[in-house]
């Protein structure tokens, strides 16, 4: 995908790294959590991976972006330049 960047705008492998790593810890820990749910509930693993999915889809994404305008705020009424979103230094 990095590559798939036009070259004046691709992110540093640094920058692109901390991004990448961040979705593949998000998808370990949830088919970790599916393994888990689906021991303890004699469920279907992929019915619970669907479930959980939607839910990530729609309630994760949606308390992420209030999360992350939040915190925007406080950052931007504290004056905490170091701490803005998408600005590694």
């Amino acid at each position: 995908k990095r590559f798939r960047e036009p070259k004046h705008e691709r992110r540093p492998w640094k920058i692109w790294f901390l991004d990448t790593s961040k979705q593949a810890i998000g998808m370990m820990f949830i088919h970790f959590a599916n393994v888990y749910l689906s021991d303890l509930t004699e469920e279907d693993p992929c019915s619970l991976y669907l479930i959980n999915f939607l839910l990530d889809a729609t309630l994760g994404m949606l308390l992420i972006y209030i999360g992350i305008r939040a915190v925007s705020s406080i950052v931007e009424w504290q004056q905490w330049e170091s701490l803005r979103f998408g600005e590694y230094g």
